[in-house]
């Protein structure tokens, strides 16, 4: 798949394409609903997702807790793994938030990546203050030769699959629900980081990445499976949350203990999905209660992976 951040000057081979307009946040199901459509609606043609960076949220609302499920490159990867052969990831900032909608398809959509087709949900709104709606966008593709196609909700029967509906399955502790939703594990990616070397102290030292832009998901311990650099896949266990026991920081992490491994993970990139919330997060009375806690989490983790091993 190629990237591209402007929409100006485009190589030949990245115009003409079906485009599928969104956000994309997670990729999930009902993304890859949308993609298939929009595959099917013209088959002859490049398949394309046009995105941004950062999502618009992230600009009007920066004092918002952090919500991505996705950040640029795990979508990317995400998009990749869905057939998307080109991606337009266009920089979201002040002044282009200011663009009209009208501006928006004629610069952008039509004279910029040369649109061949479009696809977008049903509730899919662009331009200044969301002033384009579906039907805005038929007619001006209409005129100016670009096929569109409204794509269903894909739903089941809590409603429609939405990168919402899935921060909340995450935010109340269900990651098994989230991943059903998602069609994958929902993963956090990151950079190792050193910690303070208390896990090792206990006997279970830990990769701790930080949470940055991630969502942050129910606090506590979860069964997960830690994509190393190299491609392999560890199982382990990992605590997100903010440590009362030993810290009383404000800023939650994810700390993850990988069974079996005794490798230098620090400055490495490394992929967290999580496979199960064992217990919520709380203050133990000292260090021996924690370790014996985090003992009967290990096992715990064990077991359930063990169930269905990740791969």
């Amino acid at each position: 798949m190629e990237i591209f951040r402007d929409w100006r000057d485009l190589p030949r081979a990245a115009r003409g394409a079906t485009v599928a307009l969104g956000n994309f946040d997670g990729v999930h199901l009902g993304h890859a609903h949308l993609l298939r459509t929009a595959h099917a609606a013209r088959p002859d043609a490049p398949l394309a997702v046009l995105t941004f960076e950062p999502h618009p949220r992230e600009l009007f609302r920066p004092d918002d807790p952090p919500f991505r499920l996705t950040l640029a490159p795990a979508r990317a990867a995400a998009l990749a793994a869905l057939g998307v052969r080109i991606l337009y990831e266009l920089p979201f900032d002040r002044a282009f938030s200011e663009m009209t909608a009208d501006a928006f398809v004629a610069e952008v959509l039509h004279q910029g990546i040369g649109a061949r087709h479009l696809v977008c949900g049903p509730d899919f709104a662009f331009g200044h203050r969301r002033g384009g709606d579906v039907a805005f966008l038929s007619a001006r593709a209409e005129a100016l030769d670009i096929g569109l196609t409204a794509a269903t909700l894909l739903a089941d029967g809590g409603g429609p699959i939405s990168a919402s509906r899935i921060r909340r399955l995450l935010q109340d502790g269900y990651p098994e629900r989230a991943a059903a939703e998602l069609g994958r594990p929902w993963a956090i990616r990151g950079v190792v980081e050193h910690g303070d070397a208390r896990g090792r102290t206990l006997g279970f030292p830990t990769a701790n990445v930080p949470l940055g832009r991630h969502l942050e998901p129910a606090r506590g311990v979860y069964a997960v499976a830690v994509a190393l650099p190299d491609g392999t896949i560890r199982p382990g266990v990992a605590n997100i949350g903010r440590r009362p026991t030993v810290s009383s920081g404000l800023v939650s992490r994810v700390e993850a203990h990988l069974f079996d491994f005794t490798g230098d993970l620090y400055g490495a990139e490394v992929s967290v999905a999580l496979h199960g919330f064992l217990r919520a997060e709380r203050r133990f009375a000292g260090l021996d209660e924690l370790r014996a806690q985090i003992a009967h989490d290990v096992a715990a983790a064990r077991q359930l992976l063990d169930r269905a091993p990740p791969r």
